[in-house]
């Protein structure tokens, strides 16, 4: 069970891979969390990751596409995986291809959490998340059970810089301009899924099971 998942910032994508890899017991494999890793282990690579990102910039496709490579080599990626932020664009999906040929394998599932662009907007300006432990509540849909508090550190919530609607509607429109090559090219291999992303939590994951059930 090979799968990736797409969709926009704010779609809940980070919420789902979380549940697909409990429920499937499958490793969530993110690109940002190997780049997290690196920087902390101080490795050449993760200095080089780091000035990327001091500077805003895409960390490229050089390191990215080593890295995942490196990562899907793995024992516990023996019986599936599910790729989170990779690929970000049609070159990093041909360069996944190549990684696959290499293994005698293939990429059997590619979700896309379809989510209209108003309720994304309305659920990023919501978003507050916890500065010392990552952990993310929504002030509408997710509340903190003390307002404005970590449930499980107590540190105080913030709002981030970036969780504005000019810079949130900039984000949403680079990330589909990316990303519909990258839908056009799974769709020819018949493997894409759209996922109605405007329902609740449970109602998007029973999709996504329902399309995985059916295959095993």
């Amino acid at each position: 069970m090979r799968i990736i998942l797409l969709g926009t910032p704010g779609g809940g994508k980070g919420t789902q891979a979380k549940l697909i890899c409990d429920h499937f017991n499958i490793p969530h494999i993110s690109t940002g969390d190997i780049f997290r890793g690196k920087i902390k282990e101080g490795t050449t690579e993760g200095k080089e990751i780091s000035e990327y990102t001091r500077k805003g910039q895409l960390v490229p496709d050089r390191i990215t596409i080593s890295l995942v490579e490196e990562r899907l080599k793995n024992d516990d990626c023996k019986k599936g995986f599910l790729l989170d932020g990779f690929p970000r664009d049609e070159k990093q999906a041909q360069a996944l291809d190549l990684i696959m040929n290499k293994k005698n394998e293939e990429i059997n599932f590619v979700f896309l959490i379809d989510v209209p662009k108003d309720i994304i907007v309305d659920r990023i300006l919501g978003r507050r998340v916890c500065p010392k432990c990552g952990e993310s509540y929504h002030i509408k849909y997710n509340p903190p059970k003390v307002p404005g508090q970590c449930d499980i550190c107590e540190t105080a919530l913030i709002h981030r810089a970036d969780d504005q609607e000019d810079i949130i509607l900039d984000r949403l429109a680079i990330y589909n301009q990316t990303t519909e090559p990258i839908l056009k090219f799974y769709a020819k291999k018949g493997i894409l899924h759209k996922i109605k992303g405007d329902g609740g939590i449970q109602d998007i994951f029973a999709q996504i099971s329902e399309v995985l059930n059916k295959a095993q």
